[in-house]
């Protein structure tokens, strides 16, 4: 019996992002009934809408017609989850606001999931994941050669917000067993930036810089080989450069290369050239390093690493033959997902109506989802580090687990502070004896250990499930790894731009030109909320049969999971689009302009009708519309465009293009994002104090929920910073924390421990930079 099972959801949402949670749900079980209008979905003759709707039973209703809605209020009065996606107001209007649809149905789970935000006039916008990133900073923040934004291939953001809503459902559902009441949900576009980028800026401190499209460290960094094939050095940390020095015989210069980063990158460049791709892999996997070739998600998606990995499913399309997808992102032990099959039309799902729920309240009110929850966060780094990151703001209690030398990521740089804020710190040395019998004594009052140790690694130190499940069978384990638990490539180390690098995102990116290092760390911040998703779904099944389970993700399936619609395969597909040098978008009227005063803004025209309004607003000729909605990125009409928008004030030209009709928005630098009055009104950032480093700006929250509001409880804790504190509260005998503590078993930070050092490490730069 899967997670969500016998759960109703009515998915009244189009695009990517609410669909994409509603599968979400469904792969577990969940009953989805997506509800379209009559002409049906916007992006019903994508390939990823084949994807984003399994699962589904599908039906047509439209919204505007007083019989259709009248049979939409009726299903909603049957379903335990409604999922919505419309502008502010639009609901509100109709009458399936969540003030309206809670206040009938207690009962009833109403989700909201806006492309943009919830209040403000560019929350209006027609949908489109430019004008997201360019309202929100985020593509300015993608590294670049020139000073620009960058038009991202990838929908990153939407499909965080599409993870992230899936695990806010699973968070109310955990609340509903504890209240006996529904509630309003809210996981807005601007949430899925808040998850995917969660942009941090210490006031004290200058912004960084930007960073490189090939990467930032020599050690981190993407280099080109003696055949023209590109690989990626993943050497983030010390230990792995050394092992890389050696294998490219620069061993004599060590000093010289540390010492001197430009220097060790112009080295490294030469280097590489002096042999083939291929050549260079074997020699540096040999040795030990992490490294993968760049190569098209095509290949990656048909080849051997995930098909060992169980990672793709394969249906027959009436129409379209084979069509292949990946499979669930995560495994749950006990309750497994599932890819059923393609989605079903129907015209009306067969519910019956169901007794009134015999729910009693237990004095859950104004608490957060999570609240109550006990996490033990063995993780590390980004990927492991966010999760638990993720699961505090939902109300979770997270207690970071740290070695006498830190997590290696740690340091006072905006990545780590974003990633471990809310939590609280317990310093343990696993290595000893007692402090792993410490730590069993811990999971018997924890509901989730997490972790994201190399394959073997939790076995060996005695953490694994089956030894957590003898001390507490209602304990959750997640372990997260680079390229899960089954074939040959288990137990290797990896990173992030391994992942993009070999699943075909750099290559998408940087399309006919040299291959691109997303600044977004999009497999870390992919496999974190998936792992908050697959965690909840367990708590939740858990509160069926009183039991725990085992978690299990990898880096390796988020090389799918935020590529989705970009690797759903089958004969004829249309093609994905490309980027190339530093981006600025797919087509002359899908893509940024410079405007007066180096200011940048972008449009998005789908429509005739708003390719001619662009015209008429800019005094242009733009010919045929049809031709001019395909014309090139780069072309005559492009051109044009240029020449007319470099003439034009940024603000004042984008008003007059929205007035008309225009999907354009402003492209919002990184520094000027956090002072954006619409961004503010949303509540995308809020300030807190870090007792050390200073005052903070980041992110606020990942979903809002109207019972009880999550959001981080604690500011980043420094190494071991509470372990005496926890220690007591966890009712550890006085005797016992005194022996520990001076067996080294467990410590707390002593001087030299707590002042970091706030430079990076090696390789810390190329996924810090989106910290601006």
């Amino acid at each position: 019996m899967s997670a969500y099972e016998g759960v109703r959801i009515l998915d009244f949402s189009q695009g990517v992002a609410g669909p994409m949670a509603a599968m979400l749900m469904g792969d577990f079980a969940a009953e989805v009934v997506k509800v379209e209008p009559r002409q049906g979905d916007r992006i019903k003759d994508q390939p990823g809408y084949l994807t984003f709707n399994r699962n589904k039973e599908v039906m047509s209703l439209d919204l505007e017609a007083p019989d259709d809605l009248a049979r939409a209020k009726a299903l909603i009065a049957l379903a335990d989850i409604a999922l919505f996606d419309h502008a502010p107001g639009v609901l509100e209007r109709l009458g399936l606001d969540a003030a309206t649809l809670t206040a009938a149905h207690p009962s009833l789970i109403h989700v909201w999931m806006p492309p943009y935000g919830t209040t403000g006039d560019w929350s209006q916008l027609p949908p489109h994941h430019s004008l997201l990133t360019a309202l929100s900073g985020v593509a300015f923040r993608q590294g670049a050669y020139g000073d620009q934004p960058i038009h991202l291939i990838l929908p990153l953001v939407w499909y965080g917000q599409g993870v992230v809503g899936a695990a806010a459902m699973g968070a109310a559902l955990l609340e509903r067993t504890l209240s006996g009441l529904g509630q309003a949900v809210t996981v807005s576009g601007l949430h899925g930036v808040a998850e995917v980028t969660g942009p941090v800026r210490v006031l004290d401190n200058p912004p960084l810089p930007r960073g490189a499209p090939l990467g930032a460290s020599p050690s981190y960094r993407l280099y080109q080989c003696g055949d023209g094939g590109w690989l990626f050095l993943g050497t983030l940390f010390a230990n792995f450069y050394v092992k890389a020095i050696h294998a490219l015989e620069l061993h004599e210069s060590w000093d010289e290369l540390a010492a001197d980063p430009a220097m060790a990158r112009e080295t490294l460049m030469e280097v590489f050239k002096q042999k083939p791709r291929d050549e260079w892999l074997a020699i540096l996997k040999a040795a030990g390093v992490p490294c993968a070739p760049v190569g098209p998600r095509e290949a990656w998606f048909a080849g051997s690493a995930v098909e060992q990995g169980n990672l793709r499913k394969t249906f027959d399309h009436p129409e379209l033959g084979p069509v292949a997808m990946p499979e669930t992102p995560a495994r749950l032990s006990e309750s497994p997902g599932s890819v059923r099959g393609l989605a079903r039309r129907i015209d009306a799902p067969n519910w019956a109506p169901r007794s009134p729920a015999n729910r009693t309240a237990h004095g859950h009110d104004g608490k957060a989802p999570l609240a109550g929850i006990r996490v033990l966060d063995l993780g590390t780094v980004i990927a492991g580090a966010h999760a638990g990151d993720v699961l505090a703001n939902l109300g979770a209690e997270v207690i970071k687990i740290e070695p006498i030398d830190g997590d290696p990521f740690r340091s006072d740089a905006g990545g780590f502070l974003a990633y471990n804020r809310g939590k609280r710190g317990l310093g343990i040395d696993l290595k000893q004896l007692t402090a792993v019998e410490l730590f069993h004594d811990l999971a018997r009052q924890a509901d989730v250990v997490l972790d994201n140790y190399r394959h073997g690694v939790r076995h060996r130190l005695g953490i694994d499930y089956a030894a957590l499940k003898a001390v507490n069978p209602r304990i959750i384990s997640c372990s997260i790894n680079a390229y899960g638990d089954r074939g040959d490539r288990m137990t290797l180390p990896g990173f992030d731009p391994l992942l993009q690098a070999e699943g075909g995102m750099m290559a998408a990116q940087g399309g006919a030109d040299e291959p691109v290092l997303h600044t977004i760390p999009v497999n870390d911040v992919a496999t974190a909320a998936v792992v908050a998703f697959g965690v909840i779904a367990a708590l939740n099944r858990r509160e069926v049969t009183g039991e725990g389970q085992e978690v299990l993700t990898s880096l390796m399936a988020q090389s799918l999971t935020f590529q989705l619609a970009e690797v759903t395969t089958y004969e004829g597909r249309p093609p994905n689009d490309i980027g190339s040098h530093d981006c600025i978008g797919v087509r002359a009227l899908h893509r940024f302009y410079r405007c007066t005063d180096n200011q940048w803004l972008a449009i998005v025209c789908d429509r005739p009708d708003e390719a001619r309004a662009v015209g008429q607003v800019l005094g242009l000729d733009i010919g045929e519309p049809a031709a001019a909605l395909a014309a090139s990125r780069d072309g005559t009409l492009a051109k044009a465009l240029e020449a007319a928008f470099a003439e034009r004030s940024r603000d004042q030209v984008v008003q007059a293009l929205v007035a008309a009709g225009v999907p354009a928005a402003p492209a919002l630098r990184g520094p000027e994002a956090f002072d954006n009055a619409w961004l503010n009104d949303n509540r995308l950032f809020e300030h807190w104090t870090h007792p050390r480093v200073g005052e903070m700006i980041s992110v606020r929250a990942y979903a809002d929920f109207a019972r009880g509001p999550g959001g981080f409880q604690h500011p980043t804790p420094d190494l071991g910073q509470h372990s005496g504190e926890l220690l007591r509260e966890l009712g550890v005998a006085p005797e016992r924390i005194e022996a520990l503590f001076a067996s080294g078993a467990v410590f707390e930070p002593a001087e030299h421990l707590s002042r970091l050092a706030k430079s990076a490490r090696p390789g810390d730069g190329g996924v810090a930079l989106m910290t601006q």
